[in-house]
Formats: structure tokens, sequence, C-alpha cells
């Protein structure tokens, strides 16, 4: 077993990706895209020590003990000497320099990396070229040859002394293979992997959770059912959302029959009880709690049991307040919560027709359907 130390450059602002914040925090499929990286490497047996190199003055907690968290720079190569530093392995020892950005990492591409160190100075997985290529920048089109050309990804492999070396006078690079390319080194190139797509644009979250989930997976399906009555108040808080009303729902937290139902629905899909086995309502320690923290608590532990949460459906049981003007806002919330597209989020309103204890203006009740499928 080649034993070997990785390197996670997640030092970018992610500008271009369309989010508010730096798009290695952003959720994908249940877990942040950094993590999809973080956990591939800390699975293979081979795996000596992992840094992760965050932007300048927001080093992102949340990582495993065993994972070291250091400060980029100003520019990239910046960024990976800084995570060479945190190093503590010997020179030649193999190093793989990865992207936070590129979450498909599999065990299979470090293992082709490694070895093909073996008669290398450097390694990178690359793909073919498959589109025809036109050069823009003069006056008129001009046609590429995309023969022999390859779109080069990550991890990239080295010696931990060779891209010391080749780093230490570098000026600004495409990537880390390109400094020891200058050197005159041997460089081994990799089949890559489509999955290794690297999110630049905002429309490349939706790609990357395309290739990412898992192909035919075998569902599973769960219902929760929740209801809260009336009580003094001037609100109520349904999917995260607060909504003006006479009254307010009465609860032990902050009352959210829609969420309870979807958090009581992913439970149950993943066969973990109910949300009172949970979060009992004896808890002191949940008094007026956000349902937010049981809903992220409920996925991560059907994460925990290897199901990703893909879809759902909530419906809100209620004469008033009207529900419809708030359903986009109810919808986002939860998707951005949840870390799904928007179009795997459905809300929807219903009435009984005066019937029973909703339609007396009673109270609310929701139910919810939550469908999981297998984590890779």
């Amino acid at each position: 077993m080649t034993r070997f130390a990785a390197i996670i450059v997640a030092g970018g602002s992610g500008t271009r990706s369309g989010r508010e914040g730096p798009k290695q925090w952003e959720p994908l499929l249940g877990r942040r895209v950094i993590d999809w990286s973080v956990d591939a490497f800390r699975a293979h047996p081979g795996l000596v020590k992992l840094v992760v190199v965050c932007p300048q003055g927001s080093c992102e907690a949340g990582f495993p003990d065993d994972v070291a968290a250091v400060e980029g720079g100003q520019t990239r190569t910046a960024s990976v000497q800084s995570g060479l530093r945190a190093l503590d392995t010997p020179g030649d020892m193999p190093v793989l320099i990865h992207d936070a950005a590129r979450p498909g990492l599999t065990a299979g591409t470090i293992d082709s990396l490694l070895a093909a160190l073996a008669s290398a100075d450097g390694a990178a997985p690359a793909l073919p070229v498959a589109d025809a290529l036109k050069d823009t920048s003069g006056a008129s089109l001009r046609t590429v040859a995309r023969d022999g050309l390859r779109r080069v990804q990550t991890p990239q492999a080295f010696r931990k002394s060779t891209i010391e070396a080749a780093l230490a006078d570098a000026p600004a690079l495409v990537d880390d293979l390109e400094a020891v390319e200058a050197t005159g080194a041997r460089i081994a190139l990799v089949p890559g992997d489509m999955r290794l797509h690297k999110i630049t644009y905002p429309e490349d979250f939706d790609l990357v959770t395309r290739l990412l989930a898992p192909a035919n997976p075998a569902p599973r399906v769960g219902k929760g059912f929740d209801v809260h009555g009336f009580e003094p108040g001037d609100h109520v808080t349904l999917c995260g959302v607060h909504i003006p009303h006479s009254a307010k729902l009465q609860g032990h937290s902050d009352a959210d029959a829609a969420w309870h139902a979807l958090t009581d629905a992913i439970l149950g899909a993943a066969a973990l009880g109910d949300i009172g086995d949970h979060f009992p309502p004896s808890d002191p320690k949940w008094k007026g709690a956000d349902s937010a923290v049981f809903l992220k608590a409920a996925q991560d532990l059907a994460s925990g049991r290897g199901h990703a949460v893909s879809s759902c459906d909530i419906t809100i049981i209620c004469e008033a307040p009207k529900v419809k003007p708030h359903r986009e806002a109810m919808r986002q919330r939860t998707a951005d919560l949840l870390g799904l597209p928007l179009d795997a989020v459905s809300v929807k309103a219903t009435t009984t027709e005066g019937l029973g204890f909703t339609g007396r203006r009673e109270g609310i009740a929701a139910e919810a359907v939550a469908v999981l499928t297998p984590l890779r």
C-alpha cells in the first residue's frame, strides 16, 4: 500500500458560481462541496495526512479532528505552498493536490495517480477534448486542432520535494503540473473522470449533482405527519418562513408543523424512529428551537446510514393563513437547507372544506413525503 498525503485547495472566492459565498462551502446532495473530497481522501487506506487550505481570514470549521486547516495566500501557488508547509511528511512521499470544487473524487483515481508516480515525477487525470475548438482572440474565428489536446483535472500527484522545488520560484500558474513541466520532469497522464467536473458557473451545480447522484438507485420513501394548535400570537412559522397571522402555533420548539412532518418523513425512510425519539419535547434544550436544527439533523442521520435526501413533497392543511403567497419562499428555504435543487422540493396547501379541527381554524396540520437514495 503506497502511503501519501493530500492537500485540498479551497482558498478561492468562487465569484463566478452565482452563489453568495465561496462555492466550496455550498451544499451538494446533503454534504458541502468540499466534504465530498475530504471524505474520499479519508476513506483511502493509504492516506497519512490531509490538509485543507482555506480562504484568508475565513478558515471554515466543521472538519474531522484528523484534518488540518490552514489559511491560503493571494495566489493558488501561495495557497499550495501553505498546504505543503503544513505537511510534516518525508520529501519522497507522494502528495496529491486537489481542487475543492471537484467533488467527484474516487479511490480509483487516487490509485491510478499513485501507480503513475512509480515511473514519473508528476501525474494528473486527463480527458480528451470532444468539442470543436475556436480561437476568438483575433478579428475572426480560427479553428484550433484538438488532436493531442487534453483537459487536465485534479488531483495532481507529485513527490513532496519535487513540487516544493518546482513552486519555489514559479510565476502565476494555470495548475501545479505546469511548474513541474517547466523543469523538464517526466509527466504521466492517467484516465480522467467526468465526475471530476469542476464547479465554476451556476449551471455546474446541477450538472455535478446529476453526475454524482447514484445510478439506478433503490429509493426509500418515508411519510410524516404533524399537527399544532393555535395560541395567541402574530405569526406562524412554516418551512422556516414567518407568515403573519392572528395566532401562532403552540409547541415546545418553534412549532413548524411542515418541517416537523418532513423531519419525520426522512427519519421514517431511513428507519430511524421519529422526531420525538431524537428531540423529545420534555427536554428543555429544545424549547423554542428552530426546526431547521431538527430537519438538518435528520438529514445527517440518514446520511450516516448511507442515504441522501433526493426530493420531498410537503402538504400543509389549514383554512388560514393563506400559504400560496409564501410557497416559493418555503420551497427555496427548504431546498437551501437540504442542499437540493429547487425542482426537488414541493410545497402545497389545501383545506378540509370547513371540516375537522383545521376546518374550525383551531390549528394547522402538515403531511410530508421524503425520497432517499443511496449515497455512493
